[in-house]
């Protein structure tokens, strides 16, 4: 069997090795220092960094500050303010931020990583809550979702870019305006959907300045909207995302013409597919059809488990759009050889790209996850206690900064 393709590198940092670690702490802190605008903010930055990265049972603001400053019966109170009303600037950190991880983790192939995470809420205050499909909770439950932006590389993973989604109720219906007056919402905020908060992030990250990546990886909840997959195209990066197994594709581009005019009527204008051609279909029969020799078994690794074995088949196809044969793209079919299980990708990498590239890719959603999972068994993700809008933003700059901050020491 060939080489197992490695995907990025395994934390193996938790906040129980940091106990020696408060002066590079400090160090990593003064980096962001000077982006607050006032000292107070300094330092209630630095605390909360320091907590995040405590090894205690919860921490919520009230244990984290405990743990740090004791009873002191104003500390909760300011900490509190510092997250959900402070005035600092989340995007003048972040930005920073983004050149740090450039700098540790970039490399000319690295990809970016789109997918939500949501938090159980409990009460109908908090910004967002709704009962909702709650993603990786595995069902619908009361709770705020997040879209979020990753990075990974051969070096390891991070998280770069978080948005509070706002379901349409939440933005558009009278009954919620005085939820969004208390949560602080931006009275200009018109409902987004998921798929454009995503775009939003990978623009921002893009255009802020050079940074190293050539990929985008995504689960189906973004790569089944195609208009979404062609702006990717438009900014330059290769994409490979999941698919539904209903998308129709043409396995050759077929003939195309302006249908002739009858000389009644008004001319027709647009085109269409010639009588005749084959009609398009979905990736899953198309992989289906293929022959045996047309599938190859790759040992991948993905996190931190062994090795996984895969079937693998890829193949040259013609996207649609409004019905009519859009761009060329690779048609990606990843097989469970024991259930017999298929998941499916298109990728607009050129047709030159290697199978063992798009294998690797197709493992590269990983890494967001195992953020997840560190960032809330380990950095207080889900334990943030705040309802404003604001607030969240706060709490997950601050834990993404936290968890760079683990990134950087196991890489040291």
């Amino acid at each position: 069997m060939s080489t197992t393709i490695e995907t990025t590198a395994v934390m193996d940092l938790t906040p129980g090795d940091l106990n020696d670690l408060v002066e590079e702490l400090r160090a990593y802190h003064a980096i962001y220092s000077p982006l607050f605008q006032r000292r107070e903010q300094r330092e209630w930055a630095a605390k909360y960094l320091h907590g995040l990265l405590l090894d205690l049972p919860r921490k919520s603001i009230e244990p984290l500050v405990l743990a740090l400053e004791g009873a002191q019966p104003h500390a909760v109170r300011a900490m509190q303010q510092f997250i959900s009303e402070g005035s600092w600037d989340d995007t003048a950190l972040l930005h920073r931020h983004w050149e740090e991880v450039d700098h540790d983790l970039g490399e000319d192939d690295g990809t970016l990583i789109l997918d939500g995470s949501d938090v159980p809420t409990q009460g109908l205050d908090s910004v967002g809550v709704k009962r909702q499909d709650g993603g990786e909770l595995g069902k619908r439950a009361n709770c705020q979702a997040g879209v979020f932006l990753g990075y990974a590389s051969r070096q390891g993973s991070t998280l770069l870019e978080r948005r509070l989604y706002l379901p349409p109720e939440w933005v558009t219906e009278a009954a919620y305006a005085e939820r969004r007056r208390r949560g602080g919402v931006p009275k200009a905020m018109a409902f987004t959907p998921k798929p454009l908060l995503g775009w939003e992030m990978i623009q921002a990250v893009h255009q802020v300045g050079p940074r190293r990546c050539r990929w985008v990886t995504c689960d189906e909840a973004f790569g089944r909207d195609t208009d979404w997959l062609d702006r990717i195209t438009e900014l330059g990066l290769w994409y490979l995302a999941e698919v539904p197994h209903d998308p129709r594709l043409w396995p050759q581009r077929p003939a195309t013409a302006l249908p002739t005019w009858a000389g009644q009527g008004r001319p027709p204008t647009r085109i269409r597919v010639l009588d005749g051609e084959p009609e398009a279909t979905t990736v899953a029969q198309l992989a289906a059809a293929l022959p045996a020799e047309s599938w190859r078994q790759r040992p991948l690794k993905e996190g931190s488990k062994g090795p996984l074995v895969a079937d693998f088949a890829a193949m040259r196809v013609i996207a649609v759009r409004d019905g009519l044969p859009g761009p060329e793209v690779w048609g990606v079919v990843r097989r469970n050889p024991l259930t017999g299980e298929l998941k499916t990708y298109l990728s607009n990498a050129p047709a030159k790209i290697s199978l063992a590239t798009l294998v690797r890719q197709s493992g590269m959603r990983w890494p967001i996850e195992t953020c997840f999972e560190e960032g809330k068994q380990a950095l207080g993700m889900g334990e943030y206690e705040v309802r404003s809008w604001r607030g969240w933003h706060h709490q997950m700059t601050l834990v993404i900064l936290a968890h760079v901050f683990l990134v950087r020491m196991r890489l040291r």
